[in-house]
């Protein structure tokens, strides 16, 4: 970042992300399928198909629901005695409803968070790519 960029807002990026709204305007959808981030915004026309949003959010959500449900199951299991199939029922889908309501949340906060930090091209200098390098012996 130059001296003449202005500093972005990465809380109010990431709210709007998590609202699933641009990251720079937040009038606009963010996605335009479950986990499709729109290539611009249709409101202010920031080009948001620089996000490598990919593996991030899944591990944030994983690891939300891994405590939510390990700490509720731990709760239950000391304060009553359900029966096993009550057990192997809610828990499951309790972990995959809350995996469907926060993934795309989730990546939208991540995608906001990458805008605010100008990553990924979403400043004015695009990434670099690395070169391949293969391992083992040259031939």
């Amino acid at each position: 970042m130059n001296a003449f960029e202005e500093r972005r807002d990465w809380q109010g990026a990431i709210k709007r992300g998590l609202a699933c709204r641009c990251p720079a305007c937040g009038r606009g959808r963010l996605f335009s399928g479950f986990l499709k981030v729109r290539p611009q915004c249709e409101a202010c026309g920031e080009d948001l198909s620089h996000h490598r949003s990919d593996d991030l959010p899944p591990y944030i959500v994983i690891t939300i629901v891994g405590h939510v449900v390990v700490g509720a199951n731990l709760a239950i299991e000391s304060a009553a005695e359900w029966p096993l199939w009550t057990h192997m029922v809610l828990w499951p889908l309790l972990a995959l409803g809350l995996c469907l309501a926060l993934l795309q949340p989730v990546k939208g906060g991540v995608v906001g968070y990458q805008w605010a930090l100008r990553m990924h091209g979403f400043g004015d200098n695009a990434d670099e790519e690395a070169p391949l390098r293969m391992s083992g012996h040259e031939g």
